[in-house]
């Protein structure tokens, strides 16, 4: 290819590239509002719970204030945990739980667990009415598994999130999310699973799963 062919590439590109700007700008200044978004990241694939942690670190970034309720791995010793608690002036996690219903085997448990989650969810959402609000973030980690199997009842939980104070953001992860929850939400990403290692008899290791 000749110098004057590769200019003419350049050329054209530049100017496609310009075009693109220019018209993502246009799409850019209308959008003008500001506001706390309800998250839910759900579906079969691995990444919910990871998503909502990349964005605790992004808002921890940020100067933000961050409370995390993980409900079901009360017991896990996982290495978000660990990291967050080195930001004790930034983040306020609480754990919640025991492990899954078939790891615990005693469902009166598991729905007193769900309970306790909730109340500190609660409290947290309206710490967030304070001024200067307490919190700016919060992360309800597999909170649509204790909906899922009606630990919590599902239109307390809604109303809750859809009353919470105009700049809190929520972020709600686990599968199989109600549709109730989904309509409420601002922002639903559902994760799809293509290959996982599981399936072939890799265990789940620290770092990566934990």
């Amino acid at each position: 290819m000749s110098d004057r062919d590769e200019d003419d590439i350049n050329r054209r590109a530049n100017e496609k590239a310009r075009k693109r700007k220019a018209a993502r700008d246009r799409i850019l200044a209308t959008k003008t509002i500001e506001k706390g978004l309800l998250i839910v990241h759900t579906g079969k694939g691995k990444g919910k719970s990871t998503a909502a942690f990349g964005l605790v670190l992004r808002a921890l970034g940020n100067g933000l204030r961050v409370g995390v309720v993980q409900f079901v791995k009360g017991k896990w010793q996982t290495g978000e945990r660990a990291i967050l608690e080195r930001f004790p002036d930034q983040v306020d996690m609480r754990v919640s739980g025991e492990g899954f219903t078939w790891d615990t085997q005693d469902r009166a448990r598991d729905i007193r667990a769900a309970e306790a989650g909730w109340a500190a969810a609660c409290e947290m959402i309206e710490a967030a009415r304070e001024k200067p609000p307490r919190y700016d973030l919060i992360v309800l980690d597999e909170l649509n598994i204790v909906l899922r199997y009606d630990y919590l009842p599902l239109d307390e939980v809604v109303a809750t999130l859809r009353a919470r104070p105009p700049d809190l953001h929520v972020v709600v992860t686990g599968r199989n999310a109600k549709p109730a929850l989904i309509e409420a939400a601002d922002l639903v990403t559902e994760m799809t699973e293509i290959k996982h290692p599981f399936r072939t008899g890799v265990k789940a290791q620290k770092g990566i799963e934990f």
